[in-house]
């Protein structure tokens, strides 16, 4: 039977010993120093620290397609080449050249390590979400450039595929489970036939706050972009969307969610049918986190805490988000858009 949320959701991130991975890095790229975990939701991370520099070491999960494995490798070359200012993690090739070196266990890569605190630990700020809105808008300009044959996967995260978390809901809270149920269907019938019509493009997919690192000592300055694992080919208001549902002030959403969507507005402009549909988007992809989490947190009970890092947050964000179209109209008027 195939599994409803796909392999690389369903199998557990894999588990080679430390002392293995660092006898292939010795061996193929030349570097020696102890190796500490990370945490990850499909892969087997790791730091390692050399005495002279860091690295991330991320073994892929072995249901990953090698393909896809070289479509995210490929689109943080594309980035690095064509926009050099965005903090996005470099690759280092092996001794051979290659970026990529299969193993058994999975695909093994190596890139820089990039500095910074996650924003999860960070207070939310205006000054951060328009730093986060400058940054994500000039990543989706960059990769809106970028094209490869294994973009067009599917993948539970993206938003155009909400009406695919129909089997996982059972493993949803009562109290949510017929709310979730009931937008899922509106999704279906009223947003995905709007959504189809906006612009497509490769995007990162998993802006969220444990991806993103800033100076604790200038909290509104990026100093990484991390985790490419969820790239796709989508809509790009889905990337605006999924950033935004990490930002929702419950007091006022549009406190946080205006000079994201203004930031990214002036560094990327969108159409007024994209910011239209940006508020349904953000509840979509709110409910997307709350029923995979759910779903996966059931399944890996031993990694719930970290699977469901995010699902208060986005608890509070959907309880927040009663009138979508006021938002729209204020999101529209804010980006001088006319309506």
């Amino acid at each position: 039977m195939t599994d409803p949320a796909g392999s690389l959701l369903s199998l557990p991130p894999p588990e080679v010993p430390p002392q293995v991975l660092a006898a292939l890095v010795a061996c193929h790229w030349g570097l020696t120093g102890p190796l500490h975990p990370l945490t990850s939701e499909r892969d087997q991370n790791h730091r390692l620290d050399t005495g002279t520099a860091s690295y991330t070491l991320k073994l892929a999960n072995p249901a990953e397609p090698a393909a896809l494995t070289d479509f995210q490798t490929q689109a943080l070359l594309h980035t690095a080449r064509e926009a050099p200012n965005l903090p996005t993690p470099r690759v280092i090739p092996a001794r051979d050249g290659d970026p990529i070196l299969p193993t058994k266990d999975g695909a093994l890569r190596l890139l820089t390590w990039l500095p910074g605190t996650p924003l999860a630990h960070l207070p939310r700020t205006p000054a951060l979400s328009a730093s986060i809105g400058r940054a994500l808008g000039e990543l989706d300009a960059t990769l809106a450039h970028f094209h490869h044959p294994a973009s067009d996967h599917h993948l539970l995260w993206d938003i155009r595929n909400t009406p695919d978390l129909g089997p996982l809901t059972d493993a949803l809270p009562d109290d949510l489970q017929p709310r979730i149920t009931t937008f899922l269907a509106r999704f279906t019938t009223h947003i995905a036939p709007a959504l189809a019509q906006l612009p497509r493009q490769v995007i990162h997919g998993d802006f969220n706050p444990h991806n993103l690192l800033a100076d604790p000592a200038e909290p509104s300055h990026l100093t990484g972009i991390l985790d490419f694992g969820d790239m796709t080919l989508s809509h790009r208001i889905c990337d605006l969307a999924v950033a935004a549902s990490y930002l929702i002030d419950p007091t006022d959403p549009t406190t946080l969610l205006t000079p994201l969507t203004t930031a990214y507005h002036q560094t990327n402009p969108l159409t007024a049918q994209e910011l239209h549909l940006l508020p349904d988007l953000i509840t979509a992809r709110l409910v997307t986190t709350l029923t995979i989490s759910a779903w996966r947190a059931a399944r890996y009970p031993e990694n719930a805490p970290y699977i469901l890092r995010n699902a208060p947050t986005s608890r509070a964000g959907l309880d927040a988000l009663t009138d979508p179209m006021t938002l729209a109209t204020h999101l529209l008027i804010a980006c001088g858009t006319p309506t």
